[in-house]
C-alpha cells in the first residue's frame, strides 16, 4: 500500500472505479460495487456503535408508529444506512420501491425538490401490500416515508415549504431528515421531528469493521494500515472504506 495516502492519486483511482462500475458484461461485478454499499448494514441489528439510538427505534419498529424523525451527527456514523435499513424491515423487498423515496438535498438544492419531487411522493396514495404471509414477516404500516439527506444544504424556503407539506400529508407520509449540522435546520421543521443523535465511532469499533470488511475482500493489511485509516479518514468510517477500496 506504498502511497496510499497520495489524496491526488486516491482520487483518480476512485474516478476510474466509477468508470469501470459503468462497464457492461464486466468479468467481476460485485469487485467493482462501491464496499460502501456492499457492506452497507441491512438491518438495524447491523448497525454499530449507535446502541441508544436502535434501541428507540426497535421500539418504534414494534409499534410500526414512526414520527417525523431528525438524524444528525458527523458524516460516516450511520445515519442515511440506519433509515434505509428501518425502511426495509418495515416494507421488505417487495414494498420498499413504491413506499420509500431517497433524496440527496445537496444534489438537488432549492425549492423546486418539495414542489416537485416530494410533493408528488407525499400525495401519493399508498400501493396495496403482498398478500399472503408476507405481512407476518413485515409490518407493511399505511404510510410511505421519505429520506432527504444532507437536509442541512436545503435553503431556508425550501426547509418552509417542506414544513408545509409534512403538515398536509402526514397522515399518509412520514419523513426522515438526515444532516451533519442539525442547527442548520430551521426551527419550525426541526421542532416537527423526532430528534436522534449519531456519534462517532469508537477507534476499536472502525477498526474492527475495516479488518473484517478486508478479510472477505482478501486484501493484505500491514501493520499500522488500519489505524492510518482511521486517522486520515477523521473518523469518518465511509471514507475510510472508500480509502481501502481504492488501495486494494
Amino acid at each position: 500500500m506504498a502511497g496510499f495516502f497520495d489524496l491526488k492519486a486516491r482520487k483518480k483511482e476512485a474516478e476510474a472505479l466509477g468508470d469501470k462500475k459503468g462497464a457492461p458484461n464486466g468479468k467481476d461485478n460485485t469487485r467493482l460495487q462501491p464496499w460502501v454499499e456492499k457492506y452497507r448494514p441491512k438491518s438495524l441489528a447491523d448497525v454499530t456503535a449507535q446502541d441508544h439510538t436502535i434501541t428507540v427505534l426497535q421500539r418504534t419498529l414494534q409499534s410500526s408508529n414512526l414520527p417525523h424523525m431528525l438524524y444528525y451527527g458527523p458524516p460516516g456514523t450511520g445515519k442515511t444506512s440506519t433509515i434505509l435499513a428501518l425502511s426495509r424491515s418495515l416494507y421488505g423487498p417487495a414494498l420498499f420501491p413504491s413506499r420509500v423515496l431517497e433524496l440527496n438535498a445537496s444534489d438537488e438544492r432549492g425549492i423546486s425538490i418539495v414542489r416537485k419531487k416530494v410533493k408528488d411522493f407525499a400525495r401519493m396514495q399508498l400501493s396495496r401490500p403482498p398478500g399472503g404471509d408476507y405481512q407476518k414477516q413485515y409490518p407493511c404500516p399505511p404510510y410511505k416515508i421519505i429520506i432527504l439527506d444532507e437536509a442541512d444544504s436545503m435553503t431556508q424556503d425550501a426547509q418552509s415549504a417542506l414544513r408545509r407539506t409534512m403538515e398536509t400529508y402526514s397522515k399518509i407520509t412520514r419523513f426522515c431528515l438526515v444532516c451533519n449540522y442539525v442547527t442548520r435546520i430551521i426551527d419550525p421543521l426541526a421542532s416537527r421531528c423526532s430528534k436522534f443523535r449519531f456519534k462517532r465511532m469508537g477507534e476499536g469499533q472502525a477498526g474492527t469493521r475495516l479488518r473484517e470488511i478486508a478479510e472477505k475482500e482478501r486484501v493484505p493489511m500491514e501493520e499500522g494500515v488500519v489505524e492510518a485509516l482511521i486517522k486520515h479518514s477523521e473518523g469518518d468510517l465511509r471514507k475510510a472504506i472508500t480509502f481501502l477500496q481504492s488501495a486494494a
